[in-house]
């Protein structure tokens, strides 16, 4: 079954936290092993995650902070892909 992009860019921050089941991460990693753009955001947001680990201390980030970059990240894929389909 083919997998929205969006889908998977919602679902990766499961992936990154260790959230998922075995059956979802095979279908986002195997999405991702051929979707060249989802596999950019992907780096993008495992760095980020690393960041954050790295400058909490290792803590969770506030539930709040993580949704608002969740919003920030999905409405700069979104902007990206908009310019590149316009330009």
């Amino acid at each position: 079954m083919e997998m929205d992009c969006t889908a998977v860019l919602a679902d990766v921050w499961l992936m990154l936290d260790g959230e998922c089941d075995q059956a979802t991460r095979d279908r986002l990693q195997q999405h991702m092993d051929h979707c060249s753009p989802c596999i950019e955001a992907y780096g993008i947001e495992e760095k980020i995650k690393s960041l954050l680990s790295r400058k909490c201390g290792g803590e969770h980030a506030p539930q709040g902070l993580r949704e608002r970059l969740k919003l920030e990240i999905h409405r700069s894929i979104t902007v990206t892909r908009i310019e590149r389909t316009e330009g």
